[in-house]
């Protein structure tokens, strides 16, 4: 079988080809005008990963990289039927929903005494333990949790087997390359093969696997191991909450059969023509909003500390998404079930 385009070409295809979803110029422009009012501030910089999120690791050690490895490991699925009517998870008097949740639950399992991210642990770890530890402080319960545990027994086993139990080493066999361990991810571990087929070809988004090299990247603050060389070759991590924030902010744009269906919450399966262009004309979009940053930074002669790449613009629009999101109601995210995102 031919291999897949890799995520930046895959996301320059699709939307070249592209016939529900479109990407506007104007709203391109508009989003870059407003990062650029943004940098360098602490929302728009590697530093902020930690200084803005409680819940993610605070150290840059082996630790804190096999965390930031198991929460992408189940980094998934967690939009609900409902918009009052969700999974919560309580951790220190306070009340996550989303992947916060998660990132919650596994804190709140950790200060149990559980050694929850060490791989000889998870690889054995059962669905009535993952349940308990996962345990909603809602009726809502975890989407997917059955998935969430094989896919947590089979990646224990292969780190074990392959990598000494440690996601560091994994990272250490990389010569500082993100797209050396993107590759290294995605050969080793079958659940971050986030693939599809789009008019013939072929095309991979890698939205976890992505995720995971920026998250390691970040957690070891781009420092040491984590100095990677070519962090900007990463695109943005293609989900749900990304395509609706920049249709939102007027960047994207859908078809009306499209927006009608999503408007009804139809439900498009994983690889369907409409769900592969909302995915990627939005990494697409994405890419062309980082080059005009970089661009109007160049025309006006601004002085920029921090590297301007698609994970920094990825991380501030998913936090903005969260922050706006009453703004937001009128515009729906696309409703896909599985486990790449």
């Amino acid at each position: 079988m031919e291999p897949p385009l890799p995520p930046r070409e895959s996301a320059e295809f699709v939307a070249s080809n592209s016939q529900d979803v479109f990407i506007e110029a104007a709203g391109v422009e508009r989003v870059a005008e407003m990062l650029l009012e943004k940098i360098p501030g602490r929302e728009f910089s590697l530093e902020g990963w930690k200084t803005l999120h409680e819940l993610n690791p605070q150290a840059n050690d082996e630790d804190a990289v096999n965390w930031v490895f198991v929460s992408d490991t189940l980094n998934f699925s967690f939009w609900s039927e409902r918009e009052n009517h969700k999974c919560m998870v309580q951790y220190k008097d306070k009340m996550y929903s989303g992947y916060w949740a998660l990132c919650a639950a596994i804190n709140r399992t950790l200060d149990e005494g559980i050694p929850f991210t060490k791989a000889s642990y998870y690889a054995t770890v059962t669905l009535g333990e993952l349940q308990h530890y996962f345990r909603s402080d809602t009726d809502v319960p975890m989407p997917l949790i059955e998935e969430r545990h094989k896919i947590l027994n089979e990646t224990g086993k292969i780190l074990l087997e392959k990598f000494g139990g440690s996601f560091l080493n994994c990272v250490r066999k990389c010569d500082r390359s993100a797209q050396k361990l993107l590759s290294l991810i995605v050969e080793n571990f079958p659940s971050y093969r986030d693939v599809a087929k789009y008019e013939g070809k072929n095309i991979s988004f890698y939205k976890r696997a992505q995720i995971l090299v920026a998250d390691t990247w970040s957690v070891l603050e781009g420092r040491g191991d984590g100095c990677f060389s070519d962090i900007s070759r990463i695109t943005m991590f293609a989900d749900y909450r990304l395509p609706q924030v920049l249709a939102h902010l007027g960047a994207i744009r859908y078809s009306d059969a499209l927006l009608k269906k999503l408007l009804e919450g139809e439900l498009l399966p994983s690889g369907v023509k409409e769900e592969v262009e909302i995915r990627g004309c939005s990494v697409w979009c994405v890419e062309l909003i980082r080059d005009r940053v970089l661009e109007l930074i160049k025309q006006k002669r601004l002085k920029i500390s921090v590297e301007i790449n698609s994970v920094l613009i990825d991380y501030y629009l998913w936090d903005y998404a969260r922050d706006h999101r009453d703004d937001m109601k009128g515009i729906p995210f696309h409703r896909t079930r599985c486990i790449f995102y």
